[in-house]
């Protein structure tokens, strides 16, 4: 039985020996770049002395995470800022594009919807850095075209990037501008997928559009809105590094200073290279026991998991 099995697999390897070459390439990059870089994760249980190198350290055990959660002054704070604007992008952000992909998919006018289309996906291929410096001059108390506006409003002008109380709501729509475009475009593919039979069928019944957008559309298109979730549930601890970077300055930090913050300057410009590994790999566990997770309720839901 098992030579029967080995000898039916080699024949398979035999007759497709050119397509299974074709994988080799791809198979020595993951194991380069994906899990070759896996031999750093004992950093995080080692006291890291660049000359001794990583097989040389010490071991300390769970000492880097014992001093994250109990004598490091702030991580604690900067967990909670991480997933605070997490939260928000998850609960403003992720409806976004649906909500645009259900308007664009109205449009009749084709021409008119791939205008619109087109700007909305522009801001998308901008970097932050691009964007903080055109945000920055927008959104200046002084001269900025918003506060411009409040002025003329009678309102006292605002400083978006400045001021505690307003840059979290700052980083929430500045990140929905850039992206809503972007992300409409697997919504639009589901939708270009619904029988439109459905919609003929409905009409006749009555339905006006509100009721085609609540028992067709929106039920045909919560595979593709599921499986979103459970992938951005994996990023709750991933606020938008290049974002805020470019955008928070030390008024804010309390508000804005978030785990990749936290890992560029303790990493970067303190060279506390155990220390970061350590908040990395605890990033990393999250993300996985959150994609488990919130897959374990989509299928409870009833409706068709990642995994």
């Amino acid at each position: 039985m098992v030579a029967r099995r080995f000898y039916k697999r080699w024949s398979d390897y035999k007759r497709n020996k050119y397509l299974y070459a074709l994988l080799l390439p791809i198979l020595v990059w993951y194991g380069i770049f994906a899990y070759g870089p896996l031999y750093g994760i004992q950093l995080a249980f080692k006291d890291f002395q660049i000359m001794q190198g990583i097989a040389g350290s010490p071991w300390v055990g769970l000492k880097h995470f014992h001093y994250l959660f109990t004598a490091s002054p702030d991580f604690l704070q900067i967990l909670g800022n991480t997933i605070t604007i997490s939260f928000y992008h998850i609960v403003f952000g992720f409806p976004a594009p649906i909500v645009l992909a259900l308007l664009l998919n109205e449009i009749r006018h084709n021409g008119f919807k791939r205008v619109t289309q087109t700007i909305s996906y522009l801001p998308h291929f901008l970097s932050w850095v691009i964007l903080a410096g055109i945000l920055t001059v927008m959104l200046s108390p002084s001269t900025g075209i918003v506060n411009e506006g409040l002025r003329l409003l009678g309102l006292d002008p605002i400083f978006f990037l400045g001021d505690p109380d307003y840059f979290r709501f700052t980083l929430v729509v500045s990140n929905i501008w850039k992206e809503i475009g972007w992300g409409t475009i697997i919504y639009l593919a589901a939708l270009s997928a619904i029988d439109p039979h459905l919609y003929e069928a409905a009409v006749m019944d009555g339905a006006n559009k509100w009721r085609q957008v609540l028992h067709i559309t929106l039920p045909q298109l919560m595979p593709a809105i599921t499986i979103l979730l459970i992938l951005r549930m994996g990023n709750v601890l991933d606020a938008g590094f290049d974002q805020i970077l470019n955008l928070y300055n030390p008024s804010v930090y309390s508000v804005a200073d978030t785990i990749d913050t936290y890992v560029y300057r303790a990493g970067l410009l303190q060279m506390q290279f155990s220390l970061t590994t350590a908040v990395g790999l605890f990033k990393n566990v999250v993300a996985l026991l959150l994609v488990l997770f919130t897959n374990f309720i989509v299928k409870k839901a009833g409706q068709e998991g990642l995994l």
